[in-house]
């Protein structure tokens, strides 16, 4: 028996419908697929984790990723700046006795100067140096997974034109705030990946959860450009953009007095 699968509109109402709160990914599977970056954040977090006494986790969502660390320092806090997440990453997280507090993205964090030996942050919206560099402790360590320049620009000039140039976070801007901050990189790395949307449901859902892809998005302002992407899907088979990311670890020096 033949099944009629389901039109733009209904993929369009699916994709509308999906809860894009907290930071999990589940959802797509078999809709989508994202190639990971060769490093493991998701190991060298846990790695720092099970060494450090007085961790932070930055811009945690709904705590997925810090939940799979398998030693929880002593004293573990995570921050959150979007109210839906805070429920799910207090109801994700208690179980390592983590505390999640509401925080600006871009600070200032609720801690005392020297609080932490660990800080952390996985594809934060914005890196707030100068606050990390002031809750690290001496010889604390930064390590965060970032969103590279240009990442799915082909996915925001399905939406936005072709004109658009690369734009974002570059590696070399990040050492610079690092050093401001006072920290020293001791650790870069760089890496372009591919990712393959096989509906379009999938790319509204994508869209609606990362934001910055495609600020303001909606459904009914893109609908043009999300049936273009719809029709290329139906002729090939998916759609294809390639995210960057970079990996930086930093350090505050010792203190030599």
């Amino acid at each position: 028996m033949t099944t009629t699968p389901p039109s733009f509109e209904e993929l369009l109402a699916e994709g509308e419908s999906v809860d894009v709160a907290g930071w999990d990914f589940s959802w797509f599977a078999g809709r989508a697929t994202e190639e990971r970056p060769p490093w493991g954040y998701a190991r060298l977090l846990s790695e720092r984790m099970a060494h450090s006494h007085a961790a932070l986790d930055l811009q945690t969502g709904g705590g997925e990723v810090l939940a799979t660390i398998t030693s929880p320092p002593p004293v573990l806090r995570a921050t959150e700046s979007w109210a839906p997440n805070l429920p799910i990453a207090r109801r994700v997280l208690g179980p390592l006795g983590a505390e999640v507090l509401e925080a600006p993205d871009a600070g200032p964090l609720p801690f005392a100067d020297a609080s932490f030996d660990l800080v952390t942050a996985r594809l934060p919206v914005v890196t707030p140096w100068p606050e990390i560099g002031r809750v690290l402790a001496p010889a604390g360590t930064f390590l965060a997974q970032e969103v590279g320049p240009g990442s799915n620009i082909e996915m925001s000039r399905a939406m936005l034109g072709e004109h658009l140039q690369p734009s974002g976070r570059f590696p070399a801007d990040a050492v610079a705030a690092a050093e401001a901050a006072g920290l020293d990189v001791v650790d870069l790395r760089e890496a372009s990946l591919t990712m393959a949307f096989f509906d379009v449901a999938a790319v509204v859902v994508f869209l609606r959860k990362v934001v910055w892809t495609v600020p303001d998005f909606s459904v009914e302002r893109f609908r043009p450009q999300l049936r273009a992407v719809h029709d290329r899907i139906l002729a090939t088979g998916s759609f294809v953009c390639h995210p960057t990311r970079f990996l930086i670890e930093a350090r505050k020096p010792e203190r030599t007095d």
